[in-house]
């Protein structure tokens, strides 16, 4: 079975590249493609896609506005943001609406792809650079919100989860939390990204979490990572 995809964007020559990429795939199927959030609601209706890839700013409706829509109709509906914006408040916003994923257009086609393919078997896909920007909020919150005087993230002593991880397993994390992609970090250990992937897939199901991102947070919250 494809997944069968829809394309929302306003740009019609960078939705027309998405699509090119998309078409690369075998299990792939980009079954509509539509200019603003109005039109992704009705083409939801007619072709009942896997995955909608989304622009956040357009026209009309915009993608934030048609993922709470689409999510309060179709409340398992799987929908990819994408977004020229790294800014924490546009992913949180994005996220809190019901969106699977947060992209940016910077992104390179691997990343795209990966992203469908996460979102599709029904993970979460942040964008590395996004993911770094969420910790550092996240790192900035708890330490304004707890007094000087207590632990905070920065104080917490650092201590690798060896008592669940590999030593590689705590490299791979310890990346994960710098906001490397696979091929960054694939690049930073000199090892190829199938292992990569091995070493995240064997993470996620040790720490009993769903996707890296969450891995992430679980990570810092126990003082697994470094927060620089």
């Amino acid at each position: 079975m494809s997944t069968r995809i829809i394309i929302i964007d306003d740009h019609q020559l960078f939705r027309e590249g998405v699509k090119r990429i998309l078409d690369f795939e075998k299990d792939f199927e980009v079954v509509a493609e539509g200019d603003d959030g109005t039109e992704a609601v009705s083409l939801v209706e007619q072709y009942e896609p896997d995955v909608i890839i989304m622009d956040i700013n357009m026209p009309n409706i915009n993608g934030v506005e048609a993922t709470r829509r689409l999510i309060d109709k179709y409340p398992e509906m799987k929908i990819l943001i994408l977004s020229i914006h790294d800014d924490e408040s546009y992913v949180t916003h994005a996220l809190k609406t019901g969106a699977s994923g947060y992209l940016l257009k910077e992104m390179d086609a691997d990343a795209l792809i990966e992203a469908v393919k996460v979102v599709a078997d029904g993970g979460s896909y942040l964008h590395p650079k996004v993911t770094h920007n969420l910790v550092n909020e996240y790192r900035r919150l708890a330490s304004g919100e707890q007094k000087p005087s207590s632990n905070s993230l920065a104080d917490i002593e650092y201590r690798k989860p060896l008592h669940i991880l590999t030593r590689r397993e705590c490299e791979v994390l310890q990346l994960l939390a710098d906001g490397k992609s696979n091929r960054g970090i694939g690049e930073t250990l000199f090892i190829s990204e199938k292992t990569v992937k091995n070493h995240v897939s064997n993470i996620l199901q040790k720490m009993n979490v769903n996707d890296r991102t969450q891995a992430v947070v679980v990570a810092i919250k126990n003082g697994w990572v470094q927060v620089l």
